[in-house]
């Protein structure tokens, strides 16, 4: 508060003083959140440097699989036709390891490869009429010779009052094949049950409900994330990349749905996507 003795001319002078020293302490704050700027600038252009870089190798490095894995693959089938002579027992069995194996590891490679192109903005959605009973049919046959001669029923109940779907089958089929491949992965008895149902005016859910070890609850919101997997003493023994429920997410966002899980321990669990029956921003004629 300013002296009632001082001059004007003194009082000015002092208020021109703090003007100054507000205009500097301005100016130094606004260098600071320029150079902050800058800073955040330079690390959000490295960080997509980086993800570029990720992207570009894993989709190189797939692609570089997959060439040996198909090698190996028919060599593994012409040894086990027998075409360059016969083969004991033994030696059956050591093939049918060797195929399993090469299998696994290519379904490892495509897992990443997608994760690749989805990264990289380069995954194509495209949209068709389909019926439910024909994308149920394919996928029973599918995994029909994966569950005949286990203890697990694999069952596919008929979609009632579904209506026809606009989006892209091969997605949801992907999403599906993942959600039935974890269940039959981890349920050692019981069945694995695929259901359709109306979710809502214009939404289809799709479910696949086991009666394996169930999840506990601090895993769901971990589990649809990149490279997680459930800890338990079944999985030690199964192999995998822990991108197929990420992968999931991601295929689900892009057909405009989400995806979610029910579970608990020693209860099973339940997998399900959500989508649209018209792919978002489509115009569906038929």
């Amino acid at each position: 508060m300013s002296d009632l003795s001082e001059s004007p001319a003194a009082e000015l002078a002092r208020l021109r003083a703090e003007a100054a020293c507000l205009r500097a302490e301005l100016d130094e704050t606004n260098r600071g959140v320029l150079a902050l700027y800058a800073e955040l600038d330079t690390q959000a252009e490295e960080l997509r440097q980086a993800s570029d870089l990720k992207s570009r190798f894993l989709s190189y490095m797939s692609h570089e699989f997959r060439t040996p894995l198909g090698s190996i693959l028919s060599i593994v089938r012409l040894l086990s036709d027998e075409l360059d002579g016969p083969l004991n027992e033994e030696q059956h069995k050591q093939m049918e390891f060797v195929q399993n194996a090469a299998r696994e590891l290519s379904a490892m490679v495509d897992d990443l490869l997608d994760l690749a192109k989805i990264e990289a903005g380069r995954i194509t959605i495209a949209p068709a009429w389909f019926d439910m009973v024909d994308l149920f049919a394919a996928l029973r046959g599918m995994f029909r010779p994966i569950a005949v001669g286990t203890a697990v029923d694999l069952v596919f109940e008929e979609p009632h009052c579904i209506p026809k779907l606009y989006t892209d089958d091969k997605k949801l089929a992907q999403i599906l094949r993942n959600f039935i491949a974890n269940a039959l992965k981890f349920t050692l008895q019981g069945e694995v049950r695929v259901t359709a149902s109306v979710e809502s005016p214009g939404e289809v859910r799709f479910s696949v409900k086991d009666t394996g070890i169930g999840i506990p609850e601090e895993m769901h919101a971990k589990l649809f994330e990149d490279f997680t997997q459930v800890h338990s003493p079944l999985q030690q023994r199964l192999r995998g990349t822990g991108l197929g429920l990420s992968l999931c997410k991601r295929f689900s966002q892009l057909l405009g749905g989400r995806v979610g899980l029910e579970s608990a321990p020693g209860h099973g669990s339940v997998f399900y996507v959500i989508i649209p029956t018209v792919l978002p921003g489509e115009h569906a004629d038929g």
